[in-house]
């Protein structure tokens, strides 16, 4: 089948070893895998803040890249679900026939282990050196799209990994897009008690599938003095890309 990727914004910029992780995961999984040169955002800062307009604008021009593939699968909760959970809303008003093959297209978009496991029935072949980890549960995947079990199935078939389930798993990190620079002390407060959990739950590494809410976590971590817990995505951990940092 023919997939194509959909990096995100924050992946390209700040951590592309992810991107590269899921492309080697999907071609593992059997499928085809396209990632466009011109794509660039989904339009949720856009539409987060109001301005619908940039957001439909990105939106058609995602549509223009993506037209031609089976499914899109995107390696972030937040970016899948503007697109699959938001994008028919923005879409309302357009003219059916231009909103018809942009609806479509949001109902075949991915977050990356809904499709491995749902749609691919991928088993990891991975084998890392990491024995314990603890799985963060990102808001917009969690709570738009029902990412839960998924992430925690695939990671459950690594060789030689412990998954320790953390106090408050499914709470905020504090980073929110723009809410972590509007509301900066009450965010530093909630990624603190995050890390207060992570700490708790003893583990070598903290496994999510938001880059945002990776450096929110990751920054804190680092500023509480630890330097050892390990804070990467899902991706990397499946494709056995646990290096650790940034790049």
């Amino acid at each position: 089948m023919k997939v194509g990727l959909f990096v995100t914004c924050l992946v390209d910029l700040m951590r592309p070893r992810i991107g590269f992780a899921a492309i080697e995961l999907l071609r593992q999984g059997g499928c085809e895998v396209v990632v466009p040169k011109t794509q660039t955002c989904c339009g949720q800062p856009g539409y987060n803040s109001g301005d619908r307009a940039s957001a439909l604008a990105l939106a058609r021009k995602l549509w223009r890249e993506f037209a031609d593939c089976e499914y899109v699968v995107v390696p972030s909760g937040s970016c899948a679900g503007m697109i699959r959970a938001h994008y028919p809303e923005l879409l309302k008003d357009l003219p059916e026939e231009e909103r018809t093959p942009l609806k479509a297209l949001a109902e075949r978009t991915y977050e990356l282990t809904d499709f491995l496991v749902n749609v691919a029935h991928f088993t990891p072949k991975s084998k890392i050196s990491i024995k314990s980890i603890s799985y963060h549960d990102s808001c917009a995947g969690l709570r738009e799209l029902g990412i839960k079990q998924q992430p925690r199935a695939l990671l459950a078939q690594v060789e030689g990994v412990t998954l320790k389930e953390m106090n408050e798993c499914e709470q905020c990190c504090g980073f929110g897009g723009t809410f972590a620079i509007k509301f900066g002390e009450i965010s530093a407060h909630i990624a603190e008690r995050k890390c207060e959990n992570i700490a708790a739950a003893d583990v070598e590494a903290v496994v999510l599938g938001d880059l945002g809410c990776m450096l929110n976590i990751e920054g804190r971590l680092r500023r509480r003095g630890d330097t050892q817990t390990q804070v990467l995505h899902v991706a990397e951990v499946l494709a056995g890309k646990t290096s650790g940092g940034m790049y």
